[in-house]
């Protein structure tokens, strides 16, 4: 099945998702070789592409995992959570309609 994580970002993030981006990427690109990756990426604070020094409010990723409490430990686990990137994460089931 597939869960949405949704992450709220600290205030200032921006210097520690920087130092922590790398080993954030190289998760989700597993889960992508693996076929389980559905979208991923960052949510910008302004209405922009590129926020600049404004930078981000948080970050969502919907995968899927064999179970919820799964999902959660791969959630917990983040290198961005490991760096203080986040002030909270919320992991749901999500079900996929379209495409």
């Amino acid at each position: 099945m597939y869960y949405v994580i949704y992450s709220t970002d600290v205030e200032d993030s921006t210097a520690a998702r920087a130092s922590a981006r790398p080993d954030h990427l190289a998760r989700l690109e597993a889960l992508r070789d693996e076929g389980r990756l559905l979208l991923a990426g960052p949510m910008p604070a302004i209405d922009s592409e590129d926020p600049g020094p404004a930078g981000f409010a948080g970050s969502v990723v919907i995968a899927e995992f064999d179970s919820l409490d799964d999902a959660r430990r791969w959630a917990d686990d983040d290198p961005y959570v490991a760096a203080g990137v986040y002030s909270g994460v919320t992991v749901q089931p999500f079900k996929r309609v379209l495409p």
